[in-house]
């Protein structure tokens, strides 16, 4: 024999049919830990505040959609359609998303910002959402970015009077106008409930 290895390679006692299933097996048991693996990592994790930062009532997910205008949507294509963002439960990690955040004066064609309460999104087929209705305030262009934050700052702050009754707001900027919206739970929240003038 030339090589020290030629034995291993005439050897018939089948040993290597046995080192082959345990080495399949041992690829097996790897791939099976490598997708263990994988759902753990894209499992959500549970986003809470800091230490020594201020939480929110609730946690908030920032959302993001465009859209061609002229093109019809269907619930299947706008729901691709929309990208997350960010989920914070604090005052400081809200900051750390709005501060590197394009305002929406400055967002052109059909963009929308979405801010929802986390678990739900920005869409009527949700089960948050699909009893609920919408405030819709149009404005006129350059007043967007102002209103939005506004609106925002109040929801996350709980300064409307209303409970769990709002699921988030959108700010919609489009080519002659722009729209804010608040959607809530359940349609028969009144202007006047939500602007903190009556209970509900």
């Amino acid at each position: 024999m030339n090589n020290k290895f030629d034995a291993l390679k005439d050897d018939d006692s089948g040993d290597h049919d046995q080192n082959e299933e345990n080495s399949t097996q041992k690829d097996s048991e790897k791939e099976k830990n490598d997708k263990d693996k994988n759902q753990n990592s894209s499992r959500k994790k549970t986003v809470v505040p800091g230490p020594a930062e201020h939480p929110l009532q609730y946690n908030y997910t920032f959302w993001y959609s465009r859209r061609t205008p002229g093109r019809p949507t269907s619930s299947q294509s706008y729901e691709q359609n929309i990208k997350q963002i960010g989920t914070f439960a604090s005052v400081e990690q809200f900051w750390r998303f709005y501060s590197h955040m394009v305002r929406p004066g400055e967002l052109t064609g059909h963009s929308d910002f979405h801010l929802f309460k986390e678990g739900i999104k920005p869409m009527w087929e949700d089960d948050a959402n699909k009893n609920g209705g919408k405030w819709i305030i149009r404005l006129r262009k350059g007043l967007a970015s102002r209103c939005w934050e506004n609106l925002i700052l109040a929801m996350l702050g709980e300064q409307f009077m209303v409970g769990e009754e709002i699921c988030g707001a959108v700010v919609s900027v489009r080519f002659q106008e722009d729209i804010i919206s608040i959607w809530n739970k359940k349609r028969l929240v009144t202007k006047q409930q939500l602007l903190g003038s009556e209970t509900p």
